[in-house]
């Protein structure tokens, strides 16, 4: 078409695409849920998809976000609100304000990331830290963002590069890597690489762009508590904490236990993220609920009223989802791949390269470490001695690149953190970036001596 090969045509499609997207949110006011269906529909007409298979690639997408991430931010919040109310998100508050002192609250909201971050999606953890990022900043007086980007960069750093993430655990599969060194050297390259992202970073984009959230989900998330009688922060801990020993005791089961094992189908089905994230939230009905004196009629107001604030949320990240899954059918996260495997470059960097371009094309990091994986194997053979496990960590470096509007995390990001689509850019956006081009930086140190 327009005498460019079909391949040049997709590319063009998708820049012009997503700057069209762009347009209609900042210029022209749309509502993101319903400039990403307008987005979503062009791409498919105009990159010559079937007209019948439009609407199901959208329905698909939308629903296989929501099948999982719906479900997730719903008990998330629930969850969230109940330790909000008992006071328990001011108990740690407290306690983290005292352990690390006013100006070095970020730092533990780094490290607190990190490690509830290795064992659980990237989601999860941000559904059950995001109260604490709301009721440090009002405590403090800090910036919402100051205390907010290290969270997620602990967060996306263990997502990105440490199993068991879904990510990093089936590139392992596909390149044929040992999971033990992988976790290791994932653990090495990812710690001082959430450090620079998050707490150096965070740091620095707080001066310019200090935040203003959202004052509903404040209110539901970092109310000051009305009772001095806060659950203990021992309690707390091991309410919040339950869905990631439930996880990792699931991982330990997988690896311990052969497959069809008993225990080991018990556990899948408990540290699934949504029974543990059910279990928790059925915990804390008691552990923040009826421990503290809230009647059951309360609580179930206090259930049903978290949800309101994130009807919109969910809503735009699973047109997020229908976007990224118009992307993928149409073709267009193949032909950047492919494109990138041409290059003849060192393997390691191939395979950020290629990770790195497919995320930016689809939106998703997980189809983007997947994908990458799948087209980079055919290269490994031809390149004695690369290490399979730094493979591994550099595709799920690449994997993290650039989030922007085709990814849901953008848009979870961007509404919770109530800033306009240029300032999550310059806050969530740059943050991925830096984490993947560190990432890479240290995977590369890394493979001079192992």
């Amino acid at each position: 078409m327009f005498g460019m090969s079909h391949e040049s045509y997709l590319l063009l499609d998708a820049v012009v695409t997503i700057i069209g997207l762009i347009v209609l949110i900042t210029r022209f006011k749309v509502h993101p849920f319903i400039a990403l269906i307008i987005a979503a529909g062009f791409l498919g007409l105009t990159s010559g998809m079937p007209v019948d298979k439009i609407i199901k690639a959208f329905q698909d997408g939308f629903g296989g976000v929501l099948g999982f991430v719906g479900i997730i931010l719903a008990l998330g919040t629930m969850l969230g609100k109940m330790m909000a109310e008992s006071g328990g998100a001011d108990q740690i508050a407290q306690t983290l304000i005292r352990a690390f002192g006013k100006e070095k609250v970020q730092w533990a909201m780094m490290f607190a990331a990190f490690l509830v971050g290795i064992p659980l999606f990237f989601e999860i953890g941000f559904v059950l830290l995001i109260p604490l990022v709301f009721i440090v900043a009002r405590r403090t007086g800090v910036s919402l963002i100051k205390i907010g980007i290290p969270l997620l960069a602990g967060l996306s750093a263990v997502h990105g590069l440490v199993p068991p993430h879904p990510g990093p655990l089936l590139a392992i599969g596909v390149f044929g890597a040992d999971i033990d060194k992988t976790i290791l050297y994932g653990l090495i390259v990812a710690l001082p690489t959430a450090i620079i992202a998050g707490p150096i970073f965070g740091t620095f984009i707080a001066k310019y762009i200090p935040g203003n959230p959202s004052q509903e989900l404040v209110d539901q998330l970092a109310r000051e508590s009305d009772t001095k009688n806060l659950p203990s922060f021992s309690i707390t801990l091991i309410t919040v904490l339950l869905p990631v020993f439930l996880m990792l005791l699931k991982t330990f089961a997988d690896i311990a236990l052969a497959e069809g094992h008993i225990v080991r189908n018990w556990m899948d089905m408990i540290g699934h993220p949504i029974s543990a994230l059910l279990l928790a939230l059925l915990l804390s009905l008691y552990t923040f609920g009826h421990r503290q004196g809230i009647h059951s009629k309360q609580i179930l107001k206090l259930l049903d009223a978290s949800l309101a604030p994130t009807a919109a949320i969910i809503l735009i990240i699973g047109a997020g989802g229908g976007f990224k899954q118009m992307l993928v059918t149409s073709g267009v996260g193949d032909v950047i791949g492919h494109m990138a495997v041409t290059a003849q470059i060192n393997p390691i960097l191939l395979a950020w390269l290629v990770a790195a371009v497919i995320r930016i094309a689809t939106g998703s990091a997980t189809v983007a470490t997947i994908t990458g994986a799948g087209i980079v194997v055919p290269v490994v053979g031809m390149v004695p001695g690369v290490n399979l496990e730094l493979l591994v960590l550099a595709t799920g470096a690449g994997s993290l690149i650039l989030s922007h509007v085709n990814d849901a995390g953008f848009w979870l990001v961007k509404q919770y953190f109530n800033m306009t689509v240029a300032e999550t850019f310059k806050t969530w956006t740059a943050m991925e970036t830096i984490l993947s081009i560190v990432a890479l930086g240290f995977i590369m140190l890394l493979s001079l001596v192992v």
